[in-house]
């Protein structure tokens, strides 16, 4: 009878061991709602060894068909912190260039599997950001007859594996590809200079002092993070479904190496029952607030007495509970 009790009680102890720490595993799992969670896979840290050449291979990724060329549309201007001011496309990714690329005459050597990892930036209809010189925007004939968009004569392109507006998982990938910078040179400090190449600032989440609130997350473009009060951790749920959503975007799922300052604990992707994937920590699902027009705005801070900043370690800033 002792042994049938003893065996019992490890069992149940060992489930409960299961329940407590399932949210927070380094290696993933389930969360107790049933959704899966684990680090997120979308946006991984970029292969050391590049692209060589266009008729090489590029890891996992060889075999890949080169998507179909998407306009830039309006142009428009980063800061950021390592990397100074870097060209993105209107929907806030990171345009790249290419070192065997060449800008005089305008020639671009990425095509096949290349243009795959690096998508072709079409020319179109694309307008110049703001405060930059629209004469530096062109466009050279692809050898497959598609228009791509230069600056300065450098052919652009995108990185597949930047996967949110604001990231530059591609900065310095093989040592020959670089964000460009508004006049289509590198931005990186002595980037141009032979053989020196600054490295990416990987922050899809940092801290910034609010001279208010103190220390508070903000994502990759600067933007203030906010917690959900009506949401929960465990099991973990979302209380901010449909029209909810548009004031509040969710944060999308980020690799732990794209983290600066910022709790990686309970670091995982929510499944969410509506289909999207959301980033949390601590468990906690995460959001910025459509109110919040520009970097360092904490507009969204109190909204219904259920809506706070968040501190580096997940925790409610401001909250009276």
């Amino acid at each position: 009878m002792n042994t049938w009790r003893n065996a019992s009680l490890a069992v149940t102890a060992a489930a409960l061991l299961t329940l407590t720490t399932a949210c927070g595993q380094e290696q993933g799992g389930t969360s107790p709602n049933g959704q899966a969670v684990g680090n997120a896979a979308p946006a991984q840290q970029p292969a050391e060894s590049g692209y060589g050449s266009a008729g090489g291979g590029y890891g996992s990724e060889a075999g890949k068909e080169a998507a179909e060329p998407k306009e830039a549309g309006q142009l428009a201007v980063q800061e950021t912190k390592k990397l100074g001011k870097v060209l993105t496309d209107s929907e806030g990714f990171t345009l790249y260039r290419f070192d065997k690329d060449t800008a005089n005459p305008p020639k671009s050597n990425c095509e096949g599997e290349c243009a795959a990892i690096w998508p072709v930036v079409a020319s179109g209809d694309t307008t110049a950001a703001a405060g930059t010189d629209e004469e530096l925007l062109g466009e050279v004939s692809r050898p497959d007859g598609t228009s791509q968009l230069t600056v300065d004569g450098w052919p652009m392109y995108r990185y597949a594996k930047d996967t949110a507006p604001g990231q530059i998982n591609g900065q310095g990938v093989g040592g020959t590809w670089f964000a460009a910078a508004p006049d289509g040179k590198k931005a990186a400090k002595n980037a141009d200079s032979e053989g020196v190449a600054e490295p990416a600032d990987p922050a899809g989440l940092s801290v910034r002092k609010d001279p208010e609130l103190g220390d508070i997350v903000v994502d990759g473009r600067g933007m203030t993070v906010y917690r959900f009060t009506k949401d929960s951790a465990w099991p973990m749920k979302t209380a901010c479904t449909g029209e909810c959503l548009k004031k509040w975007p969710v944060v999308a799922p980020m690799a732990k190496n794209a983290v600066d300052g910022v709790t990686t604990k309970g670091f995982v992707t929510f499944d969410r029952p509506d289909g999207i994937k959301q980033q949390t920590i601590d468990c906690w699902p995460i959001y910025t607030f459509a109110g919040d027009k520009k970097p360092g705005d904490t507009n969204g801070q109190g909204v219904g007495g259920t809506w706070y900043a968040v501190s580096p370690d997940s925790k409610l800033v401001g909250a009276t509970k």
